[in-house]
């Protein structure tokens, strides 16, 4: 793998604006190369909360809203897409934010979403939070299950 395929160079080159960046890769490098990447490592800065909350914003409008419309093809375009996020202020130190775990209770959760599938994920999820066992098997009940089929999905 190129050296310049590292996070640490790539996170450079997009703090810098560097357009060309893309061009150098070699066939091999640009079959390698995550815009992905970027997306997930550009909008996270550590230090000024100004500056944190500007790159995520930034990332957010002018990269984030349509990147995935660009598809695969469009490597080059993502790239310089990416370029445009940096308020060119030298380089900053870029950190991956992974997604957040899911909590509560998967039965409850599952049930909700089979009791309610119209629904969102997030509904589902805040409803299993601020519902215990017995508050969801009221719910059931009164949707005209039996004790038996809600004992064997909680």
């Amino acid at each position: 793998m190129s050296s310049s395929l590292e996070i640490k160079y790539e996170m450079q080159a997009y703090d810098r604006k560097d357009r060309a960046y893309y061009d150098n890769f070699t066939d091999e490098d640009r079959k390698k190369f995550s815009t992905y990447l970027m997306l997930k490592y550009g909008a996270n800065v550590s230090g000024n909360k100004d500056l944190q909350a500007y790159y995520l914003m930034a990332t957010n409008e002018r990269v984030n809203k349509n990147f995935f419309d660009l598809g695969s093809k469009h490597t080059k375009l993502q790239w310089l897409t990416c370029t445009a996020v940096s308020p060119a202020m030298g380089p900053q130190f870029h950190y991956w934010l992974s997604a957040k775990k899911k909590e509560g209770d998967n039965k409850s959760q599952k049930f909700l979403a089979k009791l309610y599938p119209n629904m969102k994920s997030d509904e589902i999820d805040l409803m299993a939070k601020i519902n215990d066992k017995r508050d969801i098997a009221d719910m059931a009940r009164n949707l005209g299950l039996d004790d038996k089929s809600i004992k064997a999905e909680l």
